[in-house]
């Protein structure tokens, strides 16, 4: 009689427990009470992506009354403030496309949550919720009822550390034992040694083998099978398919030829290639751990943050020397890089970065102020708790609400093959095994399994991942940080180039100026010094630089345009600093210097000139770059400079002045529906909008803390004259994926062609196998070492 499955879950139904309900059946109340959940919610479709997806959710009653508890809940979040609170959960259950369509759909279920987005690599959701309408205890306990119970571990979430999975070390080290044992006990049987005492034993050492085979084939090769069941449930068939039926098959045959007494099978061979290929996952895992460690950890965003010394001097330092206790000063429009507490008298926050919702929120002092958000305002001081987190920020840039649209050519070509391979593969494999067995049944079975183990799409899947994490390392590590992998195929395409003027071509560090009005008092300067501080403009960083060092006075109110100026009130005076329309001043058309004019209470009293310096190397960039790419200046400042720039850039650089940042934004639209492939170049302030619009937006970075999360990658100043490098090297990359593609495809012709002729051992195939992935990955990498090195 046929066994019935759980509709929900798979699992058999015992007969006296089985519940139908809505006229399907269910192994227990649980798995019927989810199925419930999701018709009242219309999520049936749940079922749709994979059969029996789902699994039996266990009864947890009281299990989680310790999330009652303030105090744990707020080390488990990663954010918390107001009406929204983000929390990431290890889900072990999370398998298939159905796991993450309901996951990402708990909004839909439960009142309150906003967001959730799943991990599917570290089996993790990330769930944004408002904090005032659902608790944490209530979604741990919607997320078990609906077969997804959360493993939290207060341990992890403290020292911050994750239990390390052994898994495969330990099935590595049995398979090794038990192949390098097999392969001592068959040494007589592969000289034929004639010697009577091992004639005596042959029949011993043959079962012995037998016996040491069983630990390899079922425990160390299980994942095959189960990766392969999940594969063939799902109607998605994957690469572990073939290598499962293969070590399958020669397990069976060599079982045979033992128990009738043929010979000693191909119990060496076979545990040989559970090794080797556990060898080469674990290569793969390695190397991956590696890579993203690089990423997170060495290839620091390029960008300072104002720290205020012992002695109340201030000095800009890179992020990740921020230690806890360090005190910081966060001008207006500057991104909070760690969680803090707030020492000034009042702040407002923008949490839009985090949350995607552009909602000031105004915290007071002694109120604890989370990483991640975006300081609005005067400026302010906070003192560090911990050190900054670079995965977090990493994390926080890659929020899928900054995401540009992008078609992954290289990825849609991979996702066709590795469709196709094994269909095509199994049936090489079944024709080849049915043309040999008539011929020579030894031969037709080592053909059959050859064939399986030694094609390998693999090597062809990994090339782009590879060869793209070396090169987002080999940019990190020369200080262009760039958003994801996405980023360098972008770049490849680009045949525009859009550059901001001030703060971009020009250096702020380096700029001659001159004051042109009214004499001013030191009590003036003050007013003029204490307003900048709290700006992160170019030109304002510039000119706080080089007024005189003088004592801080608290501002009762600041306000910055942007493209415009800044207002402020100090000690009941009213301070205007901006452009000549800012201030109500009619520019003077004979001198079109850069300037910075300044009124106080109604009263104007000067300006500052600025005689630019733009950057070193700057001509010799545009020579290069004028070959391959269209040049084009984008400025908000007036024309005053147009005949020095003209002299200075290539003559085919167009030149466009007085843009305010949504005219900058309407520039790139209308050079990217001509067909042009953009990248604007910007300081990631007034340029904002038309990062985000084009199709790569690069913030340069130069001792400041300004991020805009629109763009998709920062370059340190320094590094400024390297951006044809940068490109050439983006190019060169894709150039990299082509040919090891083409070196994939070869080897895996050559390696069937051998199989299927009957030249090739499986022992031999399982060593090539693994090979063949090592050879991609070590090609990808010398090949994008030795562009970085040539160019």
């Amino acid at each position: 009689m046929d066994t019935q499955n759980c509709f929900h879950c798979g699992l058999d139904i015992v007969k006296e427990d089985e519940i139908i309900f809505d006229f399907k059946n269910f192994c227990c109340n649980g798995c019927k009470t989810v199925y419930e959940i999701f018709s009242l919610n219309d999520m049936t479709c749940y079922y749709d992506f994979e059969k029996s997806p789902g699994a039996t959710p266990q009864d947890i009653k009281g299990k989680y009354d310790f999330l009652d508890n303030e105090s744990i809940v707020s080390k488990l979040l990663e954010f918390q403030e107001n009406s929204t609170a983000i929390i990431s959960l290890n889900i072990p259950h999370i398998h298939c496309s159905s796991c993450i369509w309901i996951l990402e759909n708990l909004q839909r279920l439960q009142k309150g949550i906003s967001t959730s987005q799943v991990n599917f690599p570290e089996k993790k959701v990330r769930i944004t919720y408002n904090p005032e309408v659902v608790s944490i205890k209530t979604i741990v306990y919607l997320l078990s009822s609906i077969g997804y119970e959360p493993y939290i571990s207060l341990e992890n979430y403290e020292t911050g550390t994750n239990t390390v999975d052994r898994t495969l070390t330990y099935k590595l080290g049995v398979a090794f034992f038990c192949f390098g044992n097999i392969m001592l006990l068959s040494f007589p049987e592969y000289f034929e040694v004639e010697e009577y005492w091992l004639d005596q034993y042959k029949g011993f050492f043959r079962w012995l083998i037998f016996a040491l085979a069983m630990p390899s084939f079922f425990y160390s090769a299980s994942g095959y099978y189960v990766s392969a069941y999940k594969s063939i449930k799902s109607k998605m068939l994957n690469i572990d398919i073939p290598i499962a039926l293969g070590i399958i098959v020669m397990f069976i045959r060599s079982a045979f030829d033992i128990i009738m007494d043929y010979g000693s099978g191909f119990f060496d061979s076979l545990t040989g290639l559970i090794f080797f290929m556990l060898l080469g996952k674990m290569f793969q895992i390695k190397t991956y751990s590696f890579l993203s460690f690089e990423r997170d950890f060495k290839s620091y965003f390029p960008i300072a943050i104002t720290k205020i010394n012992t002695d109340l001097s201030e000095e800009s330092v890179p992020i990740y020397e921020v230690e806890k206790g360090n005190r910081l000063v966060i001008r207006n429009q500057e991104l909070i890089p760690v969680d803090g507490i707030l020492i000034s008298e009042k702040a407002e926050i923008d949490y839009s970065f985090v949350t995607g919702e552009a909602v000031a929120i105004e915290k007071k002092s002694g109120d604890k102020i989370f990483a991640g958000g975006k300081q609005i305002g005067k400026v302010i001081e906070m003192e560090v708790l911990h050190s900054v987190s670079q995965s977090y920020l990493t994390q926080l840039w890659s929020n899928d609400v900054f995401q540009k649209n992008v078609e992954q050519k290289h990825k849609t070509i991979t996702d066709r093959i590795s469709r196709y391979f094994t269909p095509i593969l199994l049936l090489i494999a079944f024709a080849s095994f049915g043309y040999w067995i008539f011929i020579d049944a030894n031969t037709a079975f080592n053909v059959f399994t050859a064939v399986l183990i030694v094609a390998c799409p693999c090597a062809l899947a990994l090339t782009a991942p590879f060869t793209f994490g070396n090169v987002l390392r080999i940019l990190g590590k020369q200080k262009f940080y760039l958003k994801n992998a996405l980023v360098i195929e972008q770049l490849s395409k680009v045949d525009t180039i859009v550059f901001d003027k001030t703060g971009t071509i020009t250096t702020n560090k380096k700029s001659n100026i001159a004051y042109e009005g009214v004499p001013i008092s030191d009590d003036t300067i003050s007013l003029i010094k204490n307003t900048l501080r709290g700006s992160n403009h170019p030109l304002s960083r510039m000119l706080y630089d080089f007024l005189p060092d003088i004592q801080k006075i608290k501002i009762d109110s600041f306000q910055e345009v942007t493209g415009k100026g800044i207002s402020a009130e100090i000690n009941a005076h009213k301070i205007l600093i901006g452009s000549a329309a800012f201030v109500d001043k009619i520019e003077d058309t004979s001198n079109q210097q850069t300037s910075v004019h300044i009124k106080i209470d109604d009263v104007y009293c000067g300006k500052y000139l600025f005689n630019n310096q733009y950057r070193d190397g700057l001509a010799e960039l545009f020579n290069i770059l004028k070959n391959q790419y269209q040049i084009k200046i984008l400025s908000g400042d007036n024309d005053g400079e147009k005949l020095t720039l003209e002299q200075l850039l290539p003559k085919n650089t167009e030149f466009i002045f007085n843009q305010k940042p949504e005219q900058k934004l309407e520039f790139i639209k209308k050079l990217q529906q001509e067909g042009k492939n953009v990248m604007m170049v910007g300081d990631g302030l007034n340029d904002a909008g038309a990062l985000a619009q084009s199709n790569v937006g690069i913030s340069i970075s130069e001792n400041v803390n300004v991020f805009s999360p629109a763009c998709d990658a920062i370059l340190d100043a320094k590094e400024f004259k390297k951006l044809n490098y940068f490109l050439n090297l983006a190019k060169n990359s894709i150039t990299t994926i082509k040919m090891s593609f083409g070196l994939s495809i070869l080897y895996n012709i050559i390696g069937l062609s051998f199989a299927v002729t009957g030249n090739l051992a499986p022992l031999v195939a399982a060593i090539i196998m693994p090979l063949s992935t090592i050879t991609i990955v070590s090609f990808v990498t010398v090949m994008s070492n030795y562009y970085a090195k040539k160019l």
